[in-house]
């Protein structure tokens, strides 16, 4: 019995030692990522003839500056893996090496060859997204075809009623010898909805200029009001008339929401505008506005892009300009061929965008191709 004994505890001792030794990966290869900003490095190397044996885990993958020394890790993936993707290069165009390092339960561990070194790159263009090119350079013809077009006078924009109201509502006020009013809403000087806003106030001045008729232009937005006084003065000084401009016809009230709705309305009831513009970006101070001066008999016009506060304006004020309106109203009024242009080419590309996207959907659901969803695809 003391025979066997020793005999199992000799052959536990040695199992260890007679278990096959854990091999390393092999032909470790590297790649720099094309169409990438320099910080991918592709790996792949041939699995380690181990992976089969129990107790075999994955890889740890090294990288140094120094093909001989510093080595870290700087990632670890599970047995199966034969490539891996390291986005962390920070140094650009510096050698790295790498190393792949196959690990097993008991802490064995075979490393690879030192692969490398390599050196990654900025690519100047990616070429997966040659698509979005195409379409850039398309709706940048596009545009421009339309504003040769607009030169040459062959452009036709359909009659938006509220607009047409404009000099309607401005020979109104001159006729009853009372101001107009001109809102800007609420929004920054970055919303579109109020540079649309600062464009048709300069439309509107001109008008002004040309009827004599008093301007008033409160602002609740300290950028805003210094361009709104610019536009404002340009739109005379356009027309030949500076001298009718008033610096204070254009001025500052708060930026609280509801404070700058109280000063409006007070406004209107004690001044009695003949006409009210109201456009821009409007939260909930719109119905504020728009009751205040459909108490006092004004004509008001409204355009906002805001879709919860258009029911409010639709409601209360005589002619409402909706949604993408508003944004055509500089070019509308203006006639100038570079924004009528613009406009409709702008319309052309999303009438092509839609049609590109009602083919696509058709084509993938009938074709099932690859080649439709990569034509559709920014990598």
């Amino acid at each position: 019995m003391p025979k066997i004994k020793y005999a199992i505890l000799l052959m536990l001792f040695l199992l260890p030692a007679l278990a096959p030794a854990l091999e390393p990966p092999t032909d470790v290869k590297l790649t720099d990522a094309p169409n990438d900003d320099g910080s991918i490095v592709i790996m792949e190397w041939q699995p380690s003839p181990s992976e089969n044996e129990p107790g075999f885990m994955g890889y740890n993958i090294e990288r140094s500056m120094l093909p001989n020394d510093s080595f870290q890790m700087i990632a670890w993936v599970p047995k199966g893996a034969v490539e891996h993707e390291d986005n962390s290069v920070e140094a650009i165009g510096r050698n790295h090496y790498y190393k792949v390092v196959a690990i097993n339960q008991n802490g064995d561990s075979a490393v690879s060859a030192v692969a490398g070194p390599i050196a990654t790159t900025q690519s100047w263009f990616n070429t997966g997204k040659l698509n979005t090119l195409f379409g850039t350079f398309l709706f940048i013809a596009i545009t421009l075809l339309y504003i040769y077009w607009a030169r040459k006078g062959k452009l036709f924009i359909r009659r938006i009623s509220g607009l047409d109201a404009v000099e309607e509502a401005i020979g109104r006020a001159t006729e009853m010898g009372r101001p107009i009013l001109y809102c800007n809403g609420i929004g920054l000087i970055d919303s579109i909805s109020t540079v649309a806003s600062l464009n048709i106030l300069g439309q509107v001045a001109k008008k002004t200029a040309e009827y004599d008729t008093p301007l008033t232009v409160p602002t609740a937005d300290p950028v805003v009001h210094a361009v709104a006084r610019e536009m404002v003065k340009e739109g005379y000084k356009s027309v030949g008339r500076p001298d009718l401009f008033k610096e204070d016809s254009v001025y500052f009230i708060t930026q609280d929401q509801m404070g700058y709705a109280a000063a409006l309305a007070g406004i209107m009831v004690r001044e009695k505008p003949a006409t009210n513009f109201f456009m821009g970006y409007y939260a909930a101070e719109s119905l504020v506005l728009a009751e205040s001066g459909a108490a006092t008999g004004a004509i008001q016009i409204a355009g906002t892009d805001q879709i919860s506060q258009l029911p409010f304006f639709i409601t209360a004020c005589d002619y409402t300009l909706i949604g993408e309106e508003l944004y055509a109203a500089s070019a509308y009024l203006s006639k100038e061929p570079l924004l009528v242009g613009s406009l409709k080419g702008q319309d052309a590309c999303k009438l092509i965008i839609i049609l590109f996207v009602l083919l696509g959907t058709l084509a993938a659901l009938i074709f099932r191709s690859d080649l439709i969803y990569s034509l559709f695809s920014i990598h």
